[in-house]
């Protein structure tokens, strides 16, 4: 069964304010919409019904991507694509950018954004693992005003988000790596391609002195959302380049997941696969 076209309605604000005005007037009754990549293939599957969209594609407040000394703030429309072009985030961020290239084919990286990687809340998304590893933040906004969140601190369970109904989520801020950084990104898939991961991992470590100054592991397809590794990274934090615990933190990492069986892999694949891909990422580390 498809979905059906005609049962839907849709409204296409042009600015942020008539959009929050949309959503504080019928708390839930408008389910937003930026790219569609991900919420057209349920739809057209028969397995969203028929509703009320509100397609945030038109709204210019929404876009963009700016850089001061100390930050990258995306638009939460800011596409894949845009991304990966981008000369800023090359030089920063190449997680996202590997992110980036990672997502679908090129009409969907033209297409998707960022915001909608994050507020779609797949457990197998591309790019969280990389924004939980640079330590993101989240702008969420509504006519009550807005704040800020933690991205390690928004998905709190299987598409559950530390996000109101009446609330989008406007921008996207990555801090700056500054310093010696070392940067990782490895999905695994059936296909180098156009296919969702088996298991996604992405690592930030900021080396000074010889130690490991600052680091953060993000996870994807591997726990209910996205998560930090936070018993893995606790093995490695403050160690010296020469004496990291692989052994002790790769322990610790199975702690960090649960994964499941499904149509993609099974459980057994993704810890003898994800313990793997982490120890390789600490080989290059020790090397860096």
């Amino acid at each position: 069964m498809r979905g059906y076209v005609p049962g839907c309605e849709v409204k296409v604000p042009v600015t942020l304010a008539e959009a929050l005005d949309v959503l504080a007037a019928e708390p839930g009754g408008w389910r937003p919409m930026a790219g569609g990549t991900d919420l057209m293939v349920l739809f057209n599957a028969g397995r969203m019904p028929a509703g009320r969209f509100l397609d945030l594609s038109r709204i210019e407040e929404l876009r963009g991507i700016w850089e001061d000394e100390t930050t990258l703030r995306f638009g939460a429309l800011t596409t894949f694509s845009e991304m990966r072009d981008c000369p800023s985030v090359h030089r920063h961020l190449p997680n996202l950018v590997k992110s980036a290239r990672a997502t679908g084919a090129l009409a969907i990286q033209n297409r998707g954004t960022l915001g909608g990687n994050i507020a779609n809340a797949s457990p197998a998304a591309d790019t969280p693992p990389s924004l939980l590893a640079y330590g993101a933040e989240l702008e969420l906004v509504s006519l009550r005003g807005r704040r800020t969140v933690a991205y390690d601190a928004f998905h709190q369970g299987y598409k559950q988000m530390d996000l109101a109904v009446d609330e989008l989520v406007a921008g996207i801020r990555v801090p700056k790596p500054q310093g010696l950084g070392f940067h990782f990104y490895r999905k695994v898939g059936t296909r180098q391609a156009q296919a969702i991961s088996k298991l996604c991992l992405a690592a930030y470590a900021r080396i000074e002195g010889g130690l490991i100054a600052e680091f953060r592991v993000g996870l994807g397809s591997l726990a209910p959302a996205p998560v930090r590794a936070r018993r893995a990274e606790a093995m490695i934090l403050g160690k010296p380049l020469t004496a990291l615990q692989v052994t002790a933190a790769r322990e610790a990492l199975m702690a960090d997941i649960c994964p499941i069986d499904d149509i993609r892999s099974t459980v057994h694949y993704r810890r003898v696969v994800t313990a793997n891909v982490f120890q390789q990422m600490l080989e290059e580390l020790a090397h860096a």
